[in-house]
């Protein structure tokens, strides 16, 4: 269950027990250690379904805030002067609550984004074909696309930009460690490097199971809302259907996301054929999402993976 993430000149870690942030200043490796929460076994955000969400929520704030730790960290050339109206608001606010702010800002910014570029937006445009397609299945396929075609061509773009490539670097880096201790070999500069940089729980997997899930709960939970209110089939194509429809979908993400969740945890436990099948869409966009590391860059993925290793071995098993 040890997982990580790309940062500014560095790499989050985090284990069943600890979370790890290596950042790679002028000074050498910069490293902080975390104690992890950990929800007690049996608690309600340790429930199937419930604790993809959970986990997810607890992700993207753990995400933002080691992302805005490696900025102040990084060398001073990569860094950004604050604003008139950052240096304002962290005098009127003190520089703990400021941290809050932008940290809670970032965390709904992000999600927010996420999901009106790429729900909201797909919904919108998949909504006009009603006008000549009255199948919910085809209509949520045809919406299924739509977001993937978005969610490709968003991840192809940053993919060129050149300060987006050494983070897919660090990318790289994560993902080869982690290969090499769940292989069991020796964390080495040497092992690490002939790993492959793709790996199966990564992500980006996570995101096209969601997406391609999308597709699937929201036919079944369409065709199940117009079974249940046969009403709503003489409003089909209107504005209000729409509107209708868009809203219920946006209230089924969390569930989406729950059991992509449990999907990725299944396929993190098992590799045989058909989880190979399952996350080779997946794996083939880490292409895109990755670039090889070099030996600097293995240095802070071994340092990460190392120290988030629990003392129990096989604590960290799924």
């Amino acid at each position: 269950m040890i997982g990580g993430q790309a940062l500014i000149e560095g790499i989050m870690m985090r284990g069943p027990e600890k979370d790890a942030i290596v950042v790679r200043t002028a000074e050498g490796l910069k490293l902080e250690v975390k104690p992890r929460k950990v929800h007690k076994e049996g608690s309600f955000a340790t429930w199937p379904l419930i604790r993809g969400a959970v986990g997810f929520f607890d992700s993207q704030v753990s995400g933002v805030k080691a992302l805005m730790q490696s900025a102040d960290l990084a060398p001073e050339e990569t860094q950004e002067e604050p604003s008139k109206f950052d240096k304002w608001l962290e005098e009127k606010l003190g520089n703990e609550k400021f941290q809050k702010v932008v940290l809670g800002f970032a965390v709904a910014f992000g999600l927010i984004m996420s999901i009106a570029l790429f729900f909201l937006l797909p919904m919108v445009i998949g909504s006009f074909f009603d006008q000549w397609i009255n199948s919910t299945l085809v209509l949520n396929l045809i919406e299924g696309i739509i977001r993937m075609l978005i969610f490709a061509g968003y991840m192809i773009l940053v993919s060129r930009m050149s300060e987006m490539r050494r983070v897919f670097a660090y990318h790289g880096a994560e993902h080869k460690t982690i290969r090499c201790y769940e292989a069991g070999l020796p964390l080495t500069v040497e092992n690490v490097r002939q790993m492959t940089r793709l790996h199966p729980r990564c992500g980006t997997s996570f995101l096209l199971v969601v997406m391609l899930l999308s597709i699937l709960v929201f036919s079944i939970a369409s065709s199940a809302l117009l079974a249940l209110v046969p009403a709503l089939a003489a409003i089909q194509g209107t504005f209000g259907y729409r509107l209708l429809m868009i809203a219920y979908k946006l209230l089924l993400l969390p569930l989406v996301v729950a059991i992509a969740y449990e999907i990725n945890r299944w396929v993190g436990r098992n590799d045989n054929w058909f989880t190979r099948i399952l996350t080779a869409p997946g794996m083939w966009f880490q292409n895109f999402t990755t670039n090889e590391p070099d030996d600097s860059m293995i240095e802070v993925g071994i340092a990460a993976v190392e120290a988030v290793l629990p003392e129990k071995e096989g604590d960290d098993r799924w």
